[in-house]
């Protein structure tokens, strides 16, 4: 009972795989390869630790630079009673014979003994280690790790050191502990944080490969093509937005096609009477004919005129809900006034309003500018079909608003209420100039309703014919 051509179903197929096509060739292709699992991981895993490597480096040497005055104590308490033993075993001796002496004593330990002449030192210490050497205290060189004593008031001081295990001859061959300690310690952190950001890369990386192929899809020419839903929180937001583009650009797409299609097979019945009136206004001399063929051509032109003001609205919905204004009215009195303003299109029929089911003084909100628009589309259609009769009527169930148009016409098969408002969808018997439109204002009424959050549906009339209600919040 569609007004669908036996074609167009083919003709939509390969209207659809042109549009395919020309994207392909219009869009630049994506001829990335995929990424690389290992790549993501490695070039992750090498930044975040030189970052974190750094970090601790860094921390360690500001930790301990502001701790060396401490350390500096700490050492000179802890090794004040080695180095004074020392010193009362050199004083035992005669002075002739202390280097004799701190060479024995230098065998039995660790780190080195030395005694050189104070002269020597103020080139190799800095000046607060001068002074607290003179002044009897041990000084500590931090570029060697070797600490000073003067022995006694004499000229000579002794060496204790390197200290360091590092700087030990006798343990050239060994890696110091603290190193040890180090390498240890980091090759652990290493390979903790490398199966931590193992387990999570993998996820990110399935999502962004996702994501890519994707888009590689869409660019060229699928526009059927979802990204899947992503593993990870990281990619959950773009991975929704790009199926939403995807599907938003689909949808303008079908727009665009049944734009085109419907308008062009709608465009060849005006023009083709146009152009018979042209060849009938030649042939004939007769100032009533000719008068007759130039308000069919009036008629046609007016007609083309509606067509593209009503594509144009069909269009926009489509492309972006607009955003709606809503304002409080009398709904009583709006709703008489707006069916009083085309009532004279009716003809002869008998249009009757039928407000007594609303409460008094009624207020709904609504945009003063898209639901006129929405009411006299289902008005006009009521207008074509209704034999002697069209009742509207208004009631608020649910804290919601309804508006009954009735009339008295054919009908609409059951199977057919759904369908009718979907754009350039006509009945058969819609196809006659006198009733035939376009087959989009039920569809442009749907959209405003859809605005409003509300819904529009058909259905069986009580007076016989079609009821088309109109149904959104009082409240918005």
């Amino acid at each position: 009972m569609t007004g669908t051509e036996p074609g167009e179903a083919t003709a939509r197929e390969r209207s659809q795989g042109l549009a395919r096509s020309l994207f392909r060739v219009s869009l630049p292709r994506w001829r990335g390869g995929r990424y690389s699992l290992s790549k993501l991981f490695f070039n992750f895993y090498l930044l975040a630790m030189g970052s974190f490597v750094a970090i601790a480096f860094t921390a360690d040497f500001v930790i301990s630079t502001a701790q060396r005055g401490i350390t500096d104590d700490y050492a000179r308490r802890f090794m004040r009673g080695t180095i004074t033993l020392i010193e009362d075993e050199l004083f035992r001796q005669p002075r002739s014979t202390w280097q004799k002496k701190i060479k024995q004593l230098d065998e039995k330990f660790s780190y080195r003994l030395n005694i050189v002449e104070r002269i020597t030192l103020d080139a190799i210490l800095k000046p607060q280690q001068v002074l607290k050497l003179d002044a009897g205290d041990i000084a500590i060189d931090h570029d060697g790790d070797i600490m000073y004593h003067r022995l006694g008031n004499s000229s000579q001081v002794l060496v204790v050191g390197p200290l360091a295990s590092n700087r030990n001859p006798e343990l050239k061959d060994r890696l110091p502990l603290e190193v040890r300690l180090r390498l240890l310690t980091w090759s652990l952190t290493g390979l903790i944080f490398g199966i931590a950001l193992w387990f999570w890369v993998r996820p990110v990386w399935r999502d962004l490969e996702a994501i890519r192929q994707t888009a590689r899809d869409l660019g060229d020419g699928d526009f059927e093509a979802r990204s899947p839903p992503a593993r990870s929180q990281l990619f959950a937001t773009l991975s929704e937005t790009m199926n939403g583009m995807a599907e938003r650009v689909q949808k303008l797409l079908a727009t665009h096609r049944e734009l085109s299609c419907g308008i062009s097979h709608e465009l060849r019945t005006p023009i083709a009477r146009m152009r018979f009136a042209l060849e009938m206004l030649s042939a004939t001399d007769q100032p009533a004919e000719r008068e007759r063929l130039w308000e069919m051509m009036e008629d046609d032109l007016d007609e083309l005129d509606h067509l593209i003001d009503t594509s144009l609205t069909y269009a926009r919905f489509e492309r972006e809900a607009p955003e709606p204004h809503f304002s409080s009215v009398r709904f009583a009195n709006w709703l008489l006034d707006e069916v009083d303003s085309v009532r004279l299109l009716g003809r002869q029929l008998e249009v009757t309003v039928d407000t007594s089911n609303l409460p008094d003084d009624l207020n709904v909100d609504l945009d003063r500018k898209a639901m006129p628009y929405a009411l006299r589309n289902i008005l006009r259609n009521a207008f074509k079909y209704a034999g002697h009769k069209i009742l509207v009527s208004a009631e608020v169930i649910d804290e919601r608003i309804l508006i009954h148009i009735d009339d008295d016409g054919i009908g609409i098969p059951p199977e057919e209420r759904e369908h009718v408002f979907s754009a350039f969808t006509r009945l058969d018997r819609s196809r006659d100039r006198s009733t035939g439109g376009y087959g989009l204002g039920l569809a442009i009424a749907r959209r405003v309703l859809e605005l409003h959050g509300g819904t529009a549906i058909a259905d069986a009339a009580p007076l016989g014919g079609a009821r088309f209600t109109l149904a959104w919040k009082v409240q918005q």
